[in-house]
C-alpha cells in the first residue's frame, strides 16, 4: 500500500489533487446536509442574510476559490502551502457547484427541478477528477509502453482522433458521454457513432431532410430517457433532496 501511495500519489505530485477532491466532495455533502436541515426547520442552522438580502453560499465559495488559487500560485506545487491551497480550492468548488443551477439560471432554483443540474454537475466533476487521480491521463497515453511513447506521431494521432470523437458526441447532444470520453476513448467512440439526440446541433443539421433518421432519433432518445431518467432523478434526490416545485 505504501509503495502504491508513493508511486501513484506522492511521486507524480497528485496529493494536492487528492486533497482538493476530498475537500470538494466533503464540502458538497456537508452543505447539502445543512441546507436540508434549514429547509426542514431543524437544528441550529439558518440562512445567512445581510440587509435583507439572502447571501448564497456560492459567494464564500468564490472567495475560497480565489484565495486557494492565489496561494497555489504563490507557493509552488509542493509543500504545506500547496496542500492548504488545494483544500481551500476544493471547498470553494464544492460551494460554487452546489449552486451551479443558480449561476446558469440567474435565479434561486435550488429546490426546483432545475436545481438538480447542480447535483448532476457535482457528480460528473467528482467522477472526472477521480479518473484523473486514478491514473487515467487523457486519451490513455499513460498506458503506452516506453517504445510506443517515443512515437510521438502516433500519440498525437491518438489524441486527435479521440478528441474529434468527443467533439462529435458533444455536437450530437451527449454531453456526459463526451466529457467522460475525453478520458476513456471507447466511450467517445460509442457516443460518436450512435444516433444524435433529436434537438442536438447534429440532428438539426444532418437530419433536417431525413425524416426517418429524425424519427429513429426521437424514439431512441425517448426510450433512453424513460429507462434512465427515473434512476438518475432518484440518485440526485437522495444526494441533493427532493424539489419543492
Amino acid at each position: 500500500m505504501g509503495h502504491w501511495w508513493y508511486r501513484n500519489i506522492i511521486e507524480p505530485g497528485k496529493l494536492p489533487l487528492l486533497l482538493a477532491l476530498a475537500a470538494f466532495v466533503l464540502t458538497f455533502l456537508v452543505t447539502r446536509a445543512i441546507t436540508r436541515l434549514i429547509r426542514a426547520g431543524k437544528g441550529p442552522f439558518r440562512d445567512i442574510t445581510s440587509g435583507g438580502t439572502h447571501v448564497h453560499h456560492v459567494v464564500p465559495g468564490v472567495v475560497l476559490m480565489v484565495v486557494g488559487g492565489f496561494i497555489a500560485l504563490a507557493g509552488g506545487g509542493r509543500g504545506f502551502g500547496s496542500g492548504l491551497a488545494a483544500v481551500l480550492f476544493g471547498m470553494g468548488v464544492g460551494l460554487v457547484l452546489d449552486e451551479f443551477a443558480l449561476i446558469v439560471h440567474l435565479d434561486d432554483v435550488y429546490w426546483t427541478e432545475e436545481g438538480a443540474k447542480s447535483v448532476e454537475i457535482v457528480i460528473l466533476t467528482a467522477a472526472l477528477v477521480a479518473l484523473i487521480l486514478g491514473g487515467f491521463l487523457p486519451f490513455g497515453v499513460n498506458e503506452l509502453r516506453p517504445d510506443e511513447s517515443r512515437d510521438r506521431f502516433t500519440v498525437v494521432q491518438t489524441v486527435g482522433v479521440n478528441f474529434l470523437l468527443a467533439v462529435i458526441a458533444l455536437i450530437k447532444g451527449k454531453g456526459r458521454i463526451a466529457v467522460v470520453g475525453v478520458l476513456v476513448p471507447f466511450v467517445a467512440l460509442f457516443g460518436a457513432v450512435r444516433l444524435a439526440r433529436p434537438n442536438s446541433p447534429w440532428a438539426r443539421r444532418f437530419y433536417r431532410n431525413r425524416p426517418k433518421a429524425r424519427a429513429r432519433a426521437t424514439v431512441r432518445a425517448y426510450r433512453h430517457d424513460r429507462r434512465w431518467s427515473g434512476l438518475r432523478r432518484k440518485v440526485e434526490r437522495v444526494i441533493g433532496g427532493a424539489p419543492s416545485r
